[in-house]
């Protein structure tokens, strides 16, 4: 689906750019590099370095740059202006958060979208704008590492973590199919919803020849879906986006394929939002924020309104709730899928299954994978007496992490430099809220990211902050400032 765009405003950009640079001197932003430099055998260390160069690794690198550790890159493997899901698999038309949220402002209203938005396209443009269209938001994603000039490189994978005999951690990565190495202190993964693993997809459709299915975030050549049936796996906002471009496409039919019996309408966690959840929730106990979440993921997120009538006021659309796929199978050119009610057929399925986390699946983290404690490694609900009658395998499989999104080692002493990998993706929920991946609470997650690594850089490098101290002798006074003089005679 396309959208119309409104006129912009001459100069309104470069007002706003300008606004912005005046800001951050007034705050004397970015605070000077203190970290002392290092290299080994002549190769320069990075400070940190960022994977993911979407909304949660600017905002990183943002925050990063504030607190002076300026020398760190990020690294994305998309070209610029694709990372993220904005502009490749995401297909709704309009993001779900309302448009007043501060976002990945870093705590700058110059920085806000709004402020943005206003300025390229006035005020009144914004008053009239309900919610976001996606492709608005990835040219403001856009312009926000522009205007802050942040280190980011594309094209850029990483295919390996390794430590160094030094202390340092190695990094292999790959451009223009070249493989280099780079040293850093510390990696952060801001790899999104698959950061720790990758799509899910269903046994049952996994085994089809791959000309017959697709995964919701996988790309998709919805112009070869004209005139065919199509049928979504799934009723959540992705299987609504993917069901919905298909239809526009001019597909034949959709058929939604849906397991519950009806399509979840409260979505738990936008119902509790506020400061002292982003906030507090880290300090819960574990008991807890199992508590929480398990609610959240049992009673599931509905997918927006809007979402679901771009689906249904398509005259061949047909929603079928209560229809689990207990077997496919290919008939000729066609899968014939067998429920509970009954069989149809289909020339190609859409799995809008989700996300898991699966470490397995990510080979650039076969080093530390083995190493890394699960929530699953320590905590069993039922020996916490939970009232969920369950035990969510999401939540086992998520990692369990330090105050900095650190992982843990499930063995202590295993690999003691896990503590020097960060988890700022969607995985670190459990351990910490939804901080780390959704627009809401972005800065605030980033920041606490950014305040950990420099203590701990601090701290590891006290001797040379000390030596730097006791080494430090210029002076205040020049000792022309005074004239000492005798005490006063008594009487």
């Amino acid at each position: 689906m396309t959208f119309s765009q409104p006129p912009e405003i001459p100069g309104g950009l470069a007002r706003l750019e300008s606004r912005v640079r005046q800001d951050l001197a007034w705050l004397d932003l970015p605070t000077r590099s203190w970290v002392p430099e290092r290299s080994v055998d002549g190769r320069h260390v990075l400070d940190v370095v960022v994977i993911g160069g979407g909304m949660a690794g600017l905002t990183a690198s943002g925050y990063l740059r504030r607190y002076g550790l300026l020398n760190h890159v990020v690294l994305d493997q998309a070209p610029a202006g694709q990372e993220g899901p904005w502009v490749t698999y995401a297909r709704m038309t309009t993001l779900r958060s309302p448009k007043t949220l501060s976002g990945p402002c870093m705590g700058l209203p110059c920085l806000t979208f709004r402020a943005w938005y206003e300025a390229r396209f006035g005020a009144v443009a914004w008053d009239g704008l309900d919610k976001i269209p996606r492709q608005t938001w990835m040219a403001y994603l856009e312009w926000l590492r522009d205007v802050l000039d942040l280190p980011v490189r594309n094209g850029v994978t990483l295919t390996n973590v390794a430590r160094e005999a030094d202390g340092v951690l190695a990094l292999t990565v790959v451009q223009d199919g070249a493989a280099r190495t780079l040293l850093c202190r510390h990696l952060v993964l801001a790899t999104g919803r698959d950061g720790l693993g990758g799509s899910y997809v269903p046994p049952v459709i996994a085994g089809l020849p791959r000309d017959y299915w697709r995964h919701s975030a996988d790309p998709i050549d919805f112009e070869a879906l004209k005139n065919r049936r199509v049928v979504v796996v799934g009723a959540g906002a992705s299987a609504m986006d993917n069901a919905a471009t298909a239809l526009e496409a001019g597909a034949a039919r959709v058929d939604m394929v849906i397991r519950r019996d009806t399509l979840p309408a409260v979505n738990k966690f936008t119902g509790i939002g506020s400061m002292g959840v982003v906030q507090g929730f880290v300090g819960l106990p574990d008991a807890w924020k199992w508590r929480f979440m398990d609610t959240v993921l049992d009673a599931q997120t509905p997918p927006p309104r809007p979402s679901v009538l771009r689906v249904s006021s398509h005259p061949n659309a047909f929603f079928h709730l209560s229809c689990p796929i207990d077997r496919l199978e290919m008939a000729d050119n066609a899968v014939r899928l067998h429920t509970p009610r009954g069989e149809m057929e289909t020339d190609f399925i859409i799995a809008a299954t989700g996300f898991c986390s699966d470490l397995s699946r990510r080979p650039e983290l076969a080093a530390i994978a083995p190493h890394i404690r699960l929530w699953k490694d320590r905590f069993t609900p039922a020996a916490q007496d939970m009232p969920s009658g369950h035990v969510s395998a999401e939540l086992a499989a998520s990692p369990d992490l330090g105050p900095g999104f650190e992982f843990l080692e499930k063995v202590p002493g295993s690999c003691p430099w896990l503590k020097y990998v960060h988890c700022f993706c969607f995985p670190a929920t459990l351990s910490h809220g939804k901080v780390s991946g959704d627009i809401p609470a972005i800065s605030d997650g980033a920041e606490r990211l950014a305040r950990h690594i420099a203590r701990a850089l601090f701290v590891e490098d006290r001797e040379t902050h000390y030596a730097s101290l006791v080494a430090f002798e210029t002076p205040e006074l020049r000792g022309d400032e005074w004239h000492d003089t005798p005490l006063p005679a008594i009487g």
